[in-house]
């Protein structure tokens, strides 16, 4: 059975195993990530109505475009007791920017609000979508300790040590 959504982060603290699914070559492949929280990061900029799908499962940080935007605002005047630690946040970016370089930009930013010092327990999973997985991404994600990479159809997930487990 599904947990409720209106637990928000109190529902983090009491799983014990989530699935997380992936679909490749039309097959949903399942795996279990004991206390996983996820943190999506959306850096396609017409997004927009696919937001509602993504917030049905954890927090989401999306790249602020007019389509964007008005997705956002339906979810926040439909859930308005969502906070940043289970809800939609939106973000400003260079016109100019790559994907690649927008998320670089926002890491600090999302470390903090899902990191060790906002939440309990804090996110492992960074999945971001609108982008491919590089050197270079690897390189500034292993400074927030992430240090498994899987590209997704969508972009990637990035997985880092819960707190205080040695890294894989």
């Amino acid at each position: 059975m599904r947990p409720n959504r209106e637990d928000g982060a109190n529902r983090r603290r009491k799983l014990a195993l989530w699935p997380v699914s992936t679909v490749v070559d039309r097959r949903c492949i399942f795996w279990f990530m004991g206390d996983a929280y996820r943190v999506f990061v959306v850096l396609d900029r017409e997004y927009g109505e696919r937001l509602s799908e993504l917030t049905q499962t954890e927090p989401v940080w999306i790249v602020d475009t007019p389509l964007n935007r008005a997705a956002a605002e339906k979810i926040w005047t439909a859930y308005r007791n969502r906070s940043h630690l289970d809800g939609v946040t939106t973000f400003k970016f260079g016109e100019d920017s790559s994907p690649e370089d927008i998320l670089i930009n926002e890491l600090d930013t999302i470390d903090v609000h899902h990191g060790t010092y906002s939440a309990n327990p804090p996110y492992t999973v960074l999945e971001v979508i609108g982008t491919v997985i590089n050197g270079r991404l690897k390189t500034e994600l292993s400074q927030f300790g992430f240090d498994d990479f899987r590209e997704t159809p969508n972009g990637f997930r990035a997985v880092r040590p819960f707190p205080g487990q040695a890294p894989s």
